[in-house]
């Protein structure tokens, strides 16, 4: 039976299981579920996720949730060149170590500002406090800092001289401000060069393939029904602006 991975590319964990699944070839269904559509709540994706998350996969009779989670099932399933994901104990150590700490960091404010400068205030159509706004950026900010200061220090890659499950799951989030006409790269000479070293290495033509849906999103969000966001607006509203 062949592989599935449930997937919607404007979610920046999807990119980086479809760039990784790509890269190392593969071989996989490939599963649409629209976010915005809330096809994540139907019944059948249920049965695959109770969670109501995307990515996924199933694999035979066997389902699993969560990004990282996935990116080490197929790097160990499929046997990919040992720099994903090293045997060395402790290169295997520096990629756990930044996979523990981005999800309180760089994930979750890279995500927000793609919510608060776009989709709240172009899609809900809700005003979003200046404070709240300058806050997020503070944060991310800081994420940032801390990011480079730690984990990329002087060096190619946050392991060394080769990328890693850590790289690609950082570079997807760290785009993700961009899709709200953020540039975090502009005065960050580092951060560009390993984006672009990123991107190299994994390979130009996938790399903006998978980062095309969210790199036009303050285009798509113009022609965007409104009406979609219905059932999601009171739960994101609430959970962004309180």
């Amino acid at each position: 039976m062949v592989l599935e991975i449930y997937l919607d590319l404007f979610s920046q964990p999807c990119r980086s299981v479809y760039i990784f699944a790509k890269k190392n070839n593969i071989q996989f269904d490939h599963k649409k579920i629209v976010l915005f559509d809330g096809e994540q709540y139907n019944e059948e994706y249920g049965r695959i996720n109770v969670l109501r998350k995307l990515p996924a996969i199933r694999d035979g009779d066997f389902c699993l949730a969560e990004s990282v989670a996935i990116l080490m099932y197929l790097a160990e399933k499929f046997h990919s060149p040992d720099h994903w994901y090293p045997a060395d104990l402790q290169k295997r150590a520096r990629v756990n170590e930044y996979l523990s700490w981005q999800h309180t960091a760089i994930r979750m404010t890279a995500a927000k500002i793609l919510w608060l400068k776009l989709l709240i205030p172009k899609a809900m159509e809700v005003d979003v406090p200046k404070d709240k706004m300058d806050s997020a950026i503070e944060y991310l900010n800081g994420a940032l800092h801390q990011f480079e200061e730690k984990f990329l220090q002087d060096r190619p890659f946050i392991v060394g001289d080769q990328i890693s499950l850590a790289d690609l799951v950082a570079v997807v989030e760290i785009i993700q401000p961009l899709g709200a006409g953020l540039d975090v790269f502009e005065n960050r000479p580092k951060l560009r060069a390993w984006k672009d070293r990123v991107r190299e290495a994994v390979g130009a033509e996938l790399f903006d393939e998978a980062h095309q849906d969210i790199l036009s999103c303050q285009e798509i969000v113009e022609t965007m029904d409104r009406n979609k966001f219905d059932v999601m607006k009171p739960k994101i509203v609430k959970y962004f602006l309180s």
